[in-house]
């Protein structure tokens, strides 16, 4: 049987802190720390409104944060330029490693999924600008459901969209939250770290295995 492999986005296939291009143009060396920031606040709040049932898509999210951003940093943007960094987001780059990495998961017929927070027509913009898209059998996203990872709920939704059995699905993420997501929801699970620096929360789930780049997913994943 082939393995199923849901891919997370934002943060393992694109890299985010891409937006810092745009940011520096407009607040110069203060863009690392802003963009951070503002990635930190999107997340909470998508959690934040998935525990509320307070659904609004992840476009939302991502403004808001910006806007959360701007005062707790004191950056005064105007309505243009904020509009040219949100839009940046649906041109963000991948990481290095993923073209090759998803081009040998695919020669060994191993079933590639993106998986997202990001509503379909967003991602779909974004892969294909980043170009990625042509790797993946589809694209699957919390938005259908109306609620966002490590909801359980969400997990279920790709194993129903894809039609696959949860012990033979495999998340690959960078995001330790959804990794636990989808181990405590019967799925395997590699973690992608790329930085050192990173750290995995120390719950009683576990990531099935750890990689540096997407290169290593070949071996470890496909028998």
């Amino acid at each position: 049987m082939k393995q199923t492999l849901a891919f997370d986005v934002y943060g393992t296939l694109i890299d985010t802190h891409g937006v810092m291009q745009a940011l520096r143009e407009i607040i110069g060396d203060r863009a690392g720390a802003f963009s951070q920031a503002w990635r930190d606040k999107q997340l909470e709040y998508s959690f934040r409104r998935g525990l509320m049932g307070a659904y609004q898509d992840f476009g939302v999210c991502t403004a808001q944060a910006l806007d959360y951003t701007c005062v707790a940093l004191s950056v005064v943007l105007s309505d243009e330029q904020k509009a040219c960094v949100l839009d940046s987001y649906s041109s963000l780059p991948a990481f290095a490693d993923v073209k090759e990495g998803l081009d040998s998961l695919r020669a060994k017929g191993a079933n590639l999924f993106a998986f997202s927070n990001g509503r379909s027509a967003a991602v779909e913009i974004l892969l294909g600008n980043a170009g990625i898209l042509d790797s993946f059998e589809g694209v699957v996203s919390c938005d259908d459901v109306q609620t966002f990872k490590p909801n359980p709920v969400v997990y279920a939704h790709f194993i129903a969209e894809t039609d696959s059995e949860p012990e033979n699905t495999w998340l690959i993420s960078s995001n330790p939250f959804d990794v636990i997501g989808a181990v405590s929801s019967g799925w395997k699970a590699a973690w992608v770290r790329r930085s050192e620096a990173a750290i995995f929360d120390p719950w009683e789930f576990a990531p099935t295995t750890v990689v540096t780049n997407l290169g290593q997913l070949t071996e470890k994943l496909i028998p």
